[in-house]
C-alpha cells in the first residue's frame, strides 16, 4: 500500500504503469495504493469482468486487467491507445498480450511471492519512467 500510495503521488498525466505477476500476488492491492496517491477514496476494485474501471481524483486514473484478453485485436476493440499517453494514469494488469499498443516509456513492476515474501521489482523503460523509481525512492526508501 505504501509503494502505490508513493506511485500515486508521483503520477503524471500519460503515465502507463505495467504490473506482471501471478494471481494473487498482489497486483490490485497496488492499484488500491495508487488510487490513494491519486486522492481517490471509493473502493478500487479488479476489473477482471469489465476489463477497465475509471476513477476520478487529482488525476484520471484507468485501472486495466487484461487477463482475459488473448488476442491483439481485442485490446483494439477496446481502444486501449486511446487511454495510453491521454490525460490520466494507466494502471495495467497482465499487459504482455497487448504489448505492442503499449507506449516504449513504462513502468515496469514484477511481482513475485516466495513462501510469504513478497518482492516488486521496478523497472524504467524510459526518461520519465526513471525519473518516478527516483522520486518513490525518496519517499518510501530503495528497500521499501
Amino acid at each position: 500500500m505504501q509503494l502505490g500510495y508513493a506511485l500515486g503521488k508521483v503520477a503524471q498525466p500519460g503515465d502507463v504503469y505495467c504490473l506482471l505477476g501471478e494471481l494473487g500476488a498482489g497486483k490490485t492491492a497496488l492499484a488500491q495504493g495508487i488510487g490513494r496517491g491519486l486522492g481517490i477514496n471509493e473502493q478500487i476494485s479488479s476489473p477482471t469482468f469489465t476489463l477497465i474501471n475509471e476513477y476520478h481524483g487529482r488525476l484520471p486514473f484507468f485501472h486495466m486487467d487484461l487477463y482475459r484478453i488473448s488476442r491483439l485485436e481485442e485490446g483494439e476493440e477496446l481502444g486501449l491507445t486511446e487511454y495510453f499517453g491521454g490525460q490520466g494514469l494507466c494502471v495495467v494488469e497482465w499487459p504482455q498480450v497487448v504489448a505492442a499498443l503499449i507506449p516504449a516509456d513504462i513502468l515496469q513492476l514484477d511481482f513475485s511471492v516466495k513462501d510469504t515474501v513478497r518482492t516488486i521489482k521496478l523497472t524504467g523503460y524510459g526518461v520519465r519512467s526513471r525519473e518516478i523509481i527516483k522520486e518513490v525512492t525518496n519517499i518510501v526508501g530503495p528497500k521499501h
